[in-house]
């Protein structure tokens, strides 16, 4: 079952108290960097400081394509996407979302061409506090993968062509492309470090697209039946990557896959969090292949819970 409901009202506040008064601390920490060990702890029992800075990098599967409403149409940015739902459950006074659809770990360092979006670190600096990064499927190019792979017109295969073009060479073409862009994301997040040092990080994993409905598959994505599995399986390595990467500087990795497993595009129109190859823009506006709000709101809540329950990290309270 996706972990998508709430567990009671007690519960969730608890958890809530919990997470800002550690962000609380966080702040306290960043703002006051040589303060003692007592300020820090004594800023525990205030409420999220004014000063609180929440920053969100990321690709179209953060920033929202298609939901309502479109605070910055040429990044396809939603002010519903997971960080703006985020930055409200917490309470963030100041925050910055950069995210932008297209954006490869490049424009991490670079502007985005044609989006008048700014190098997104730009935006990380020493007050920030919080920085949630979800960024890489664009890098291994898997969104143009699965779509290329897809058979719009007649019929669907029941072998793997995509599967065999792209281990053409001997090896996979999609494992190198994952693994090519993992020293990026190492790159991404010393940067984040380097620039925040004492911010909390969670790299943010990406939702369940492909499940196990074959025929749903073919009907949703009209994917052949044997790349059905290869496209999941390359999707999943993604995820471990990213949280390989996030675990080894010591970061957060956000398991959206486990929040949104049951409500991938190849379920039934009313039960997906992500969007097939066609969709209803008048019933669920979303862009194709992409979460839908539900699935925004999943994501949020995978965020949320896990850095409230997180592992800690030297030199800083657990959340």
């Amino acid at each position: 079952m996706p972990r998508t409901r709430h567990t009671g009202t007690r519960h969730t506040r608890t958890r809530h108290t919990r997470l800002l008064t550690s962000v609380a601390v966080a702040t306290a920490v960043a703002a006051t960097v040589v303060a003692p060990a007592s300020a820090a702890a004594d800023s525990a029992a205030a409420p999220l400081p004014p000063t609180a800075r929440y920053v969100a990098l990321g690709d179209s599967y953060t920033s929202g394509p298609g939901i309502p409403r479109q605070a910055d149409a040429r990044c396809d940015r939603s002010d519903a996407d997971y960080p703006a739902l985020v930055r409200r459950t917490l309470g963030f006074a100041r925050f910055t979302d950069v995210s932008c659809a297209g954006a490869t770990t490049d424009h991490l360092w670079q502007a985005q061409r044609g989006t008048g979006n700014p190098a997104q670190l730009d935006a990380v600096t020493p007050d920030t506090a919080l920085v949630t990064l979800g960024i890489g499927a664009a890098d291994a190019g898997l969104a143009d993968v699965v779509a290329r792979c897809a058979h719009p017109r007649g019929p669907v295969p029941r072998d793997n062509p995509c599967q065999r073009e792209f281990n053409r060479g001997g090896t996979d073409e999609l494992d190198r492309r994952i693994e090519a862009a993992a020293p990026r994301i190492t790159a991404a997040l010393t940067a984040v470090h380097r620039r925040a040092p004492h911010a909390r990080v969670a790299v943010v994993g990406y939702p369940a697209i492909i499940g196990d409905d074959t025929e749903g598959c073919r009907t949703s994505l009209r994917l052949a039946d044997g790349d059905q599995p290869y496209l999941r399986g390359a999707l999943r390595r993604l995820n471990a990557m990213l949280r390989r990467q996030a675990t080894a500087l010591g970061d957060v990795y956000v398991n959206t896959h486990a929040t949104t497993t049951g409500h991938d595009a190849c379920r039934p129109f009313a039960d997906r969090y992500v969007e097939g190859l066609t969709t209803r823009p008048d019933v669920r506006p979303a862009a194709p292949l992409h979460p839908n709000a539900r699935g925004e709101r999943a994501m949020a809540e995978a965020v949320v819970n896990t850095l409230i329950l997180g592992p800690s990290w030297p030199g800083t309270p657990r959340w």
